[in-house]
Order: C-alpha cells, then sequence, then structure tokens
C-alpha cells in the first residue's frame, strides 16, 4: 500500500470522504465494546474456578510445617507460599515476604514507608526538599499515579527495543542525590511488551547511585505470562545480578498472581534483601498481624509448585494468543506500509502498544469512543497523562471475546486511517 504521507492533497480528500462514510456506518452498529484495561476474560477467570474447591470445612487448614492457618501467625508468609512466588521470579524464597491479593498495594506501601520513615535509617524522604523518580515511557499508568498522589517529580525515560534508555539513567542516577527510585517492568513491559536484555538488566544492578536510599521498583508483573511455548523471553535475576555487582539492598521485585487466579483474591510478594526485609518487617510488624494464609495456603494446594503454574498459564496463552494474534493480524493488514502507525508484536505481557502519527492519540481514542470503543486513555502511559508527542495508544486484546476484539480492532484502525489523514491534510 502507498504510504499516506505520498498522496496528494486531492487524493487524502478523497480518502478522507471513503473513510467517514465507513465511520458512519460504524457509528450505526451501536457498539460497547471495551479495550481500556488488561483484565483477564471470563474463559480465563474460568480456569481457577477448581482453586475455590480445595478447602472447605472438611479440610485440613494446617501447612506443611503443621502451623494452623486459621489463627495467628507468620507475618511474612507460608514457607510453601514463599516458595511458589519465588519459583515465579526466580528468588530465593528466603528473600520473599508475602503479602495479599495485589502487588499494587505492596507498591504503594513502599512508598508511603519510604516517604514517612525512610529507607533503613536514611532521611524519610517526605522531610526532603526535593524527591524524583525516573519513569521509562510508555509504562504503567498506575505506577506514575503512586508517586503523583507523594507529589514526587517523574522524569520521563525512553524505552528502547532493549529497556529504558541506559545511559540517561545512569546518568542521572548516578549524578544527582534527588533521584530516589526508578519504575521498571522487565519482562513483556507494560504497555509495549518489550523484555529487557542481558545487558540492560546487568547494567541496572551495576548503578552507582548518588543516593544511598535509591531502589529499583522491579515489577515483574509477567514473569510467567508467555503467549508461545517456543518463544519465551527470560532475563537474568536481578537481587542475584545485584549482589555480584556490590549492590545487594537496592532492588525491590514485586509480583502476584493477580492475572493467573483471580484479580482481587490473588497473592502477592515482595523480595528482596535481608537488610531490606529487616527494615520493611519492622514496620509491618505495627501495620499487620499477616495477611490470608488460607488463602496462600488454597493457592500452594492448587498450583503446588512452579510447574503448577507454568501449566495453568499455558491455559491462559491458549486463550490470550489468538487474541493478540488477530489484533496484530488486522494491524498489518490494514496499516501496514501505510506509515501513519507502528507497533511491536510481544511474545508475552497482556498490552498491545500502538505508535500513531504525533498529535492523533487523543483524537484516534476520541474517535473510537465516539463510535462505541472505549481504549485506555490517550497519555496514559506517561507520567502526568502528558504523552509530549500525543502519539502513544494501549491496546489490551485480553477481556473481548474474540468477535468484539475482532470488531473493536477493525474500528481501531479505521479511525487510526481517518485521524491520520486529517493531520497529513493540515501540512498539504
Amino acid at each position: 500500500m502507498k504510504p499516506y504521507r505520498e498522496l496528494t492533497k486531492e487524493e487524502l480528500v478523497q480518502l478522507k470522504t471513503e473513510l467517514e462514510a465507513k465511520y458512519k456506518e460504524a457509528q450505526a452498529k451501536d457498539l460497547h465494546l471495551d479495550m481500556s484495561r488488561g483484565k483477564p476474560s471470563a474463559d480465563q477467570l474460568d480456569l481457577s474456578m477448581p482453586r475455590l474447591d480445595v478447602l472447605n470445612s472438611e479440610s485440613d487448614l494446617k501447612d506443611s510445617t503443621g502451623l494452623d492457618c486459621r489463627n495467628y501467625g507468620v507475618l511474612d508468609g507460608l514457607k510453601d507460599a514463599k516458595a511458589l512466588l519465588a519459583g515465579m521470579t526466580g528468588v530465593s524464597p528466603e528473600n520473599v515476604i508475602v503479602y495479599g491479593n495485589a502487588s499494587l498495594n505492596i507498591m504503594y506501601d513502599t512508598v508511603a514507608r519510604a516517604m514517612i520513615h525512610g529507607i533503613m535509617g536514611h532521611t524519610p524522604w517526605c522531610r526532603l526538599d526535593k524527591v524524583k523518580f525516573l519513569c521509562p515511557v510508555p509504562g504503567y499508568d498506575r505506577h506514575f499515579a503512586i508517586t503523583e498522589s507523594f507529589g514526587i517529580e517523574m522524569i520521563n525515560i525512553p524505552m528502547t527495543v532493549t529497556g529504558p534508555d541506559m545511559d540517561m539513567v545512569e546518568e542521572l542516577v548516578q549524578k544527582d542525590p534527588a533521584v530516589k527510585g526508578i519504575w521498571r517492568v522487565p519482562k513483556y513491559s507494560n504497555p509495549q511488551g518489550i523484555t529487557y536484555s542481558e545487558e540492560t538488566v546487568r547494567r541496572f544492578a551495576a548503578l552507582k547511585p548518588a543516593a544511598e536510599d535509591f531502589r529499583i521498583f522491579w515489577d515483574n508483573a509477567y514473569c510467567v505470562h508467555h503467549l508461545y511455548d517456543d518463544k519465551q523471553d527470560e532475563i537474568p535475576e536481578i537481587l542475584s545480578e545485584c549482589v555480584k555487582a556490590g549492590n545487594p539492598d537496592m532492588v525491590f521485585e514485586f509480583c502476584s498472581t493477580s492475572k493467573i487466579s483471580f484479580p482481587g483474591s490473588g497473592i502477592s510478594c515482595i523480595a528482596t534483601s535481608e537488610n531490606n526485609l529487616k527494615d520493611i518487617k519492622k514496620q509491618m510488624t505495627i501495620q499487620t498481624i499477616g495477611h490470608d494464609k488460607l488463602n496462600q495456603l488454597r493457592h500452594v494446594r492448587f498450583f503446588k509448585d512452579i510447574d503448577g503454574i507454568k501449566a495453568h498459564m499455558q491455559k491462559h496463552a491458549a486463550i490470550l494468543r489468538p487474541k493478540f494474534e488477530a489484533v496484530l493480524d488486522i494491524l498489518e493488514r490494514e496499516l501496514g506500509g501505510l506509515e501513519i502507525g507502528s507497533w511491536v508484536r510481544p511474545n508475552g505481557g497482556y498490552f498491545i502498544s500502538f505508535d500513531a502519527l504525533e498529535g492523533c492519540a487523543k483524537a484516534i481514542v476520541a474517535k473510537c469512543k465516539e463510535a462505541g470503543v472505549v481504549m485506555t486513555g490517550a497519555g496514559a502511559t506517561y507520567p502526568y497523562h502528558n504523552d509530549p508527542k500525543d502519539s502513544n495508544i494501549r491496546i489490551a486484546p485480553s477481556f473481548p471475546t474474540p468477535e468484539d476484539l475482532a470488531a473493536a480492532a477493525e474500528l481501531f484502525v479505521l479511525c487510526v486511517k481517518l485521524v491520520s489523514v486529517e493531520k497529513l491534510m493540515e501540512t498539504k
């Protein structure tokens, strides 16, 4: 197909007329579709229904150590639950604290503790004149919401095909003591689906921060969320890499079963060094008597071990893979060669990242909404909801049915074409 930029003004006008007619037809269908959030579909949730039958009033509610999971005790999580989550990330169970239903809660609490109490004896961040976080973009909107809620200044770090721009990360971290953290989704990143290279991971581990209380917030949310059996991205284990580099305390790693079992009723963890664990537990003993051990036991009994999780995730992949491929095929068929957008074909995760022509993302999302398809808000993948190029759009293929997804994707590419033509006409 001929690139839109090569079309004459007359050709663009004619094309616009044709596209507007198709858009009116789409509006007449009265669609009510949603590609805004990365939620598991009903079919995926059904995979975990047997987990509800694992425990009942007749069950033995003691764990493998003999602990009565109905009662108080075990602040940092059941031994077998630690092993289960450690297996997902490749860390040692001794480095794990098991929490409740969502890693987002842990990330918020971790930032809050640093703000109020400081990290390992350092000045609480709330007493400092300035606190900064590095934010690789496009990135996860809820990360940015946490730091914004605490008044932390956020600095954009461009993503590359191998991870964040590490030259920029190293310069800022090593020169500015106000830089206290960086958000990261290292595997099948949200939203691009990029997995960090070995070099990128090792450069993170070897950082020499100006701030002794600088921490990498390593959100390994999609560590087992592969789409393919024969194309599975892997990364070096960050905690051990930090130990090798002489920075054992520099990482807080997070993961959960939110998109493995049921969102809202999963289990989650933080994995970090012994020193960090001691610091965290000092506050935890005041904050809680412990998290839901029955839910931890339910997960252990259902999945058993990491092999059980991997087998379960193959079932998830069988549902997700055709959805991703359907969207990607429509993008390629309808937009390939037009030079009005680009995207990454991920091997896992929950999203497809689309980059439109500069200045078009908000208009595309608005057009989709007017025709009955809700997308993630334009700008959401950037701090302060401000995409300086107004180009990135996150596509979430997981939740709709295959039929609804195809309809939504077809409308999306139509809106991309129409808005792109209008944008190009401004320069003709």
